[in-house]
């Protein structure tokens, strides 16, 4: 990775996990402290959890759409702006019906499509598998943060301390996105008289993509029942306090983390995504029925936990990487708003599911399901293509540009034939070009190349 790519996908990390880690600190508490609210029952808190997901799967399409006509910058803000007045909302409510509405405003602030996208912006074909796993692993770490810090705010301020912090961590956020989040100059042929339901049915009718929505609505839903079962198997069969319980998520995400990043660099460097992509599928589901199998025995347990997060960390690496690679010119923020949409349906499936069965059956059930759904989804994913790395290229210039500048080249490098987008950054000598290779006008592109090395 270049050294701004890091800069902007640092920037744009911090921006993602500071905003998760406002979400992530209420549930381990959530369903204790929320007894407190008025009118508050079991279902009702459950509907509390689950709103913020049911506004994002509903608002990441329109807000990945929008994306991609007005900008990704002023699509941010305004997520931003929403999901700070849900917390205000919500810490001010003493009602579980206040709660329920400014958890669902928080969501409606659906910007993870926009976040994803701008990140495919700013960071090369080659460099993006790399950016999402370093986005994946500050989600990680907000995770294993929140788990911490949840029930330390919540004894001393209550459930609405935590939804204050989350307010302030918004308004963090806004401040953090003006000052150091990169604004590329974008161009997409024809991309102004494009219709947004020509960019929905062109997305919605990709094979490929869908195909990966299924991928990420599938890894989230497994992840959830996990969640479910998970912590039942700690303390039931594991005998393992509740209290320790942030120790071993700790230690698994982490670890499993930095055990995947092998995996990465063969599946980019040796152009083997599809293989590595299919063994991880395969992985998760094996990891599943051996967390099933182990329950009794401690050691064996974490170690199919490792597995199981190794196999989740990669794929959620790849996924949003592969999709920004098909989508087509122009659509990328609809691409990653289906995307988006299709993985908090996952989540919610998966929790409502976990629930259902855990109840019925018990533990084993939940983690027979989440291999059920791995072993359908390694049947969808074996007929999927390898992505073709010939479709990003890189300019590299002598010098730094402004933005009157990089505004022409964008306008001059789109108008050459096979050269379907083009971005170039501000104060940055780099441009990313994504074309048709067999239709690319190798000595127009030369041309302008040259005009502006300058």
């Amino acid at each position: 990775m270049t050294g701004f790519e890091k800069r902007a996908v640092l920037s744009l990390a911090f921006l993602y996990s500071s905003r998760m880690l406002g979400l992530f600190m209420v549930l381990p508490v959530f369903i204790i402290y929320g007894q407190d609210l008025e009118g508050a029952n079991e279902m009702l808190i459950g509907l509390a959890i689950g709103a913020y997901g049911l506004s994002q799967a509903i608002f990441q399409v329109p807000f990945g759409a929008l994306s991609d006509r007005l900008g990704r910058k002023p699509l941010i803000l305004a997520g931003l702006i929403l999901f700070f007045c849900g917390s205000v909302l919500a810490a001010s409510s003493t009602s579980i019906e206040g709660v329920i509405v400014g958890r669902f405003l928080q969501g409606a602030g659906a910007i993870a499509s926009v976040l994803m996208a701008l990140l495919s912006d700013l960071t090369s074909e080659e460099s993006r598998t790399k950016a999402m796993a370093m986005i994946g692993m500050s989600i990680g770490v907000s995770f294993s943060l929140a788990l911490i810090l949840g029930p330390v705010v919540a004894e001393w301020q209550g459930l609405s301390g935590i939804f204050w912090l989350t307010a302030g961590l918004a308004l963090v956020g806004m401040a953090w996105l003006f000052s150091f989040v990169p604004s590329p100059v974008q161009h997409f042929r024809n991309r102004d008289t494009r219709l947004f339901r020509d960019q929905l049915g062109e997305v919605a009718g990709n094979t490929e993509l869908l195909r990966l929505d299924f991928g990420i609505f599938a890894l989230h839903l497994c992840l959830t029942a996990m969640f479910v079962a998970v912590p039942f198997s700690l303390v039931q069969e594991a005998n393992l306090p509740a209290s320790e319980h942030w120790l071993v998520y700790l230690t698994v995400m982490v670890l499993s983390f930095f055990a995947m990043v092998p995996l990465i660099i063969i599946g980019e460097k040796r152009r083997q995504m599809k293989t590595v992509f299919v063994f991880a599928i395969t992985l998760l589901g094996a990891a599943s029925l051996s967390v099933q199998w182990s329950q009794s025995h401690f050691g064996l347990f974490w170690l199919s936990l490792f597995f199981f997060f190794m196999a989740f960390n990669l794929l959620e690496a790849s996924l949003p990487s592969l999709v920004s690679k098909l989508s087509p010119a122009g659509s990328k923020g609809t691409a990653m708003g289906v995307y988006s949409t299709a993985q908090f349906l996952g989540a919610f499936v998966g929790g409502v599911s976990g629930g259902w069965l855990l109840g019925q059956w018990g533990l084993e059930a939940v983690y027979v399901f989440v291999a059920t759904v791995c072993l359908l989804w390694l049947l969808v994913a074996l007929f999927m293509r390898n992505p073709n790395p010939e479709t990003g290229l890189t300019l590299t210039f002598r010098s730094a540009y402004n933005v009157s500048v990089a505004e022409a080249l964008t306008s001059e490098l789109s108008q050459i034939k096979g050269v379907e987008e083009v971005v170039a950054i501000p104060g940055e000598k780099l441009a990313y070009l994504k074309v048709v290779k067999n239709q690319l006008d190798e000595n127009a592109l030369k041309a302008v190349h040259e005009r502006f090395d300058v």
